[in-house]
């Protein structure tokens, strides 16, 4: 009977996580595979293959290649923004035992758990009652909101890691706290750092709702400029678009997958 049960649990468990991963993949997969075909619409399977599309990428697609330049630009600033905020974050509520760091730590979090586009439109309001019209840097300021969750949270697993000791020591011996941060907290901490960024950048890179309220039309973001493709005409570079970015991105996440191994095979 308890071979029976545990054979039962496994037979579950293992096909639940099957149908969860061919879930996640197949869609992944199918963009993958109608990216490169040859005909003029969106259809899987293709009837064809041929890398006419990507090739459409970086010829004849300069609005496209405009919006991917603008969602890097905000990637990128956000990202940075982010790895300060969340750092010096994360840093101060770990460190802290008080009520009021308890507070901060929801207050930050509370983005993750509010409607995105909710958020865009409340930020659009007070944006507009300000007088601030819209661009770059309100989709930076909009997509730092979003994202400086993340970041804190990841560095504050790291932070909690943290041996006390030596930090007391470093203060011991007559380190001021800047150097102590900049020589042994921020080196301890920086793998929590790493991969909030990398998920930051990722988050503001592809997100829609907040960049759908803050974006004019000369600050239009890669995720916008496909939708507006797909909706009109069912543009087969979006799908060459999403190969790239599933290639680039897979990319990085094993390179980063292999740093972390290695920085963990040299401590």
């Amino acid at each position: 009977m308890a071979r029976f049960a545990e054979g039962s649990y496994r037979a579950v468990i293992g096909a639940g996580t099957l149908f969860a991963l061919v879930f996640m993949v197949a869609p992944t997969l199918v963009v993958l595979v109608t990216s490169f075909t040859g005909g003029n619409t969106l259809r899987f399977p293709p009837e064809s293959y041929s890398l006419r599309w990507y090739g459409e990428l970086f010829n004849n697609s300069p609005q496209l290649l405009a919006a991917a330049r603008e969602s890097l630009v905000v990637a990128v600033w956000t990202t940075l923004i982010c790895v300060v905020l969340g750092t010096a974050g994360a840093y101060a509520i770990s460190r802290s035992r008080s009520r009021l760091a308890g507070m901060l730590d929801a207050v930050f979090m509370s983005p993750m758990v509010l409607p995105s586009m909710a958020f865009g439109l409340a930020l659009l309001l007070v944006l507009s009652v300000a007088g601030v019209s819209l661009g770059t840097w309100t989709l930076v300021a909009g997509h730092t909101v979003i994202c400086t969750p993340f970041v804190l949270r990841m560095v504050s697993a790291s932070v909690q890691q943290l041996d006390g000791t030596l930090l007391q020591a470093s203060t011991g011996l007559g380190a001021s706290p800047w150097f102590t941060f900049r020589h042994i907290t921020l080196p301890l901490i920086k793998r929590g750092v790493v991969a909030g960024a990398f998920i930051a950048f990722l988050t503001s890179f592809d997100h829609v709702p907040v960049s759908l309220m803050l974006a004019d039309p000369r600050s239009e973001t890669l995720p916008i400029h496909l939708w507006t493709l797909l909706e009109n005409n069912l543009d087969v570079r979006v799908a060459a678009v999403c190969g790239v970015l599933v290639a680039v991105t897979s990319v990085v996440a094993i390179l980063f997958e292999r740093m972390r191994r290695n920085s963990e095979t040299i401590l």
